[in-house]
């Protein structure tokens, strides 16, 4: 597909990290987006898979070993950590509370009004099956998992794609 084939009002985010210092751009950018009209798709794929899924889940998995994966890196939006200097959740619970005195709204309210704007939300089947991340304990809304194929299918058709 040649640039010109590309829609111009369309952007596609690749969400590799489920890292709060990457949430938050991910939404603000999907929202921001949205908000001036354009198109716009989140791919939620491996680390990134686990925001998707539901607060109240403490461990997905099939095995002791993706059970502990789970455990380790604890799914959902309000769990999530930062990147650098998390110094065991106080970095996060900082990074929360400078955000609400800025008026910075957390990433899952963010990611509610991105839902409403339209953003289209896919979640990887390819990560779901091989983390056991089932569809019941994800959040409601989500559009159907796709694969790899179809997240580089609508990026070849984006102006914009981000990687975060």
């Amino acid at each position: 597909m040649t640039e010109e084939a590309k829609d111009p009002n369309s952007m596609t985010i690749i969400a590799f990290s489920g890292d709060l210092d990457k949430l938050w751009p991910t939404m603000i950018l999907s929202s921001t987006g949205a908000a001036s009209g354009m198109d716009v798709t989140v791919f939620f794929t491996f680390w990134g898979l686990f925001p998707l899924v539901r607060d109240d889940v403490r461990i997905t998995g099939y095995d002791p070993m993706t059970k502990m994966l789970a455990g380790m890196n604890a799914p959902g939006m309000k769990k999530a950590k930062l990147s650098k200097l998390n110094m065991g959740g106080m970095g996060s619970w900082m990074m929360r509370k400078v955000a609400g005195k800025n008026k910075l709204m957390p990433p899952e309210e963010l990611f509610d009004i991105c839902q409403d704007m339209g953003v289209k939300m896919w979640p990887c089947q390819m990560t779901m099956d091989l983390l056991g991340v089932k569809a019941s304990q994800m959040r409601p809304g989500l559009g159907e998992p796709v694969g790899a194929a179809t997240a580089l299918q609508k990026m070849s058709q984006s102006q914009i794609n981000l990687f975060i």
